[in-house]
């Protein structure tokens, strides 16, 4: 069974009720749901959420809620990889044996079902424990620079002031759409970022947390910019 989690915790801080606020005029959860969805991998899709408004939006919008849940795994301390391996324990205990989860973050609007479905065959070619959504960064990371408790410029890597931006190695992070792995991979808790771990590259304009109202404005322009480019 190949399963589709979409975490989707109720207490958001920054920006409120965020997982099922409208964005471009559906609820956020929804555009993950619906490529999750379209993707026509997913044997199910769930929502793992401890809010029951949530929980009805998420039905709405063709995902499962099979059980709420638990208090203990729904605190601003929890990680993704526990409340990954409490939805494949509860599915394999109702004897529908998992082979492969992907944990699909519901604020990832952007998320397509194409890539979705590559994340897939990139993990099953390479026999990988992960395969997720990676973007480069769009300046050299070397040459980064931070503000010292005088308010003074500091380069964090002084050593490469002289070097081209050229000639620096490329840097990628976490897109934060997706995360394909193997049941076992979850359930035993390996390291995602690692070398059992394949990337999935996502150009940067399709890639944009959304943690505060600014990122959240921000992301809407891009969004709607790419519809009007496609139409």
């Amino acid at each position: 069974m190949k399963l589709a989690i979409i975490p989707a915790r109720g207490g958001s801080k920054r920006i409120a009720r965020k997982n099922i606020k409208l964005f471009c005029a559906k609820p956020m959860i929804a555009w993950s749901i619906d490529a999750a969805l379209q993707s026509g991998c997913f044997d199910q899709v769930i929502v793992s959420t401890d809010d029951q408004e949530i929980a009805e939006v998420a039905r709405q919008y063709g995902a499962t809620v099979p059980f709420m849940r638990p208090a203990e795994l729904s605190d601003d301390h929890t990680g993704t990889v526990p409340v990954i391996q409490h939805a494949i324990e509860w599915v394999n205990a109702q004897g529908q044996p998992v082979e492969q989860a992907c944990c699909l973050y519901a604020t990832a609007p952007f998320v397509s079902a194409e890539d979705i479905n590559r994340g897939l065959d990139i993990l099953d070619a390479t026999q990988s424990d992960y395969a997720f959504s990676v973007t480069s960064y769009a300046f050299p990371i070397q040459r980064a620079i931070r503000l010292n408790d005088e308010g003074r410029v500091q380069m964090f890597n002084p050593e490469y002031f002289n070097i081209r931006s050229q000639d620096l190695e490329e840097a990628f992070h976490d897109a934060g759409q997706f995360y394909w792995g193997t049941a076992d991979a979850w359930l035993q808790g390996r390291m995602i970022f690692g070398t059992g771990s394949v990337p999935v590259p996502l150009p940067r304009h399709r890639v944009q947390d959304i943690d505060t109202p600014e990122d959240w404005v921000r992301a809407e322009w891009l969004f709607k910019a790419m519809q009007a480019e496609a139409q």
